[in-house]
C-alpha cells in the first residue's frame, strides 16, 4: 500500500499562479534592497510560471521585467559608483 500523495493538475496550475505572484513581489523588493540576488530570482520565477502555463500571466511579465531593471538599476549604480555594490 503506498502513501504518496499524487499532485493533480489544479495544484501545478497553482503552483505556477504562487510562483506569478512571488516573481512579481521579489522584483518589487528587488528594486529597494538586495537586488543582485532578488532580481535573477524574480527572473527564474517569473520563467518558471510562464513555462508552467500560469493563469497570471501578467503579473509574471511584470515580475520578469522588474527582475531584469533590478539587475539594470544594479549595473547603473556600480557604474556611478565604480564598485560593486551600492548605498543610499
Amino acid at each position: 500500500m503506498q502513501l504518496t500523495a499524487q499532485a493533480s493538475p489544479r495544484t501545478g496550475a497553482r503552483d505556477a499562479d504562487g510562483m506569478a505572484v512571488a516573481s512579481f513581489v521579489l522584483g518589487l523588493l528587488g528594486l529597494l534592497v538586495l537586488n543582485v540576488f532578488l532580481g535573477p530570482i524574480a527572473i527564474v520565477l517569473a520563467s518558471v510560471a510562464l513555462w508552467r502555463g500560469t493563469t497570471r500571466r501578467g503579473r509574471a511579465y511584470l515580475g520578469l521585467g522588474l527582475g531584469v531593471a533590478d539587475l539594470l538599476v544594479l549595473v547603473a549604480f556600480m557604474q556611478l559608483d565604480s564598485t560593486p555594490s551600492w548605498s543610499f
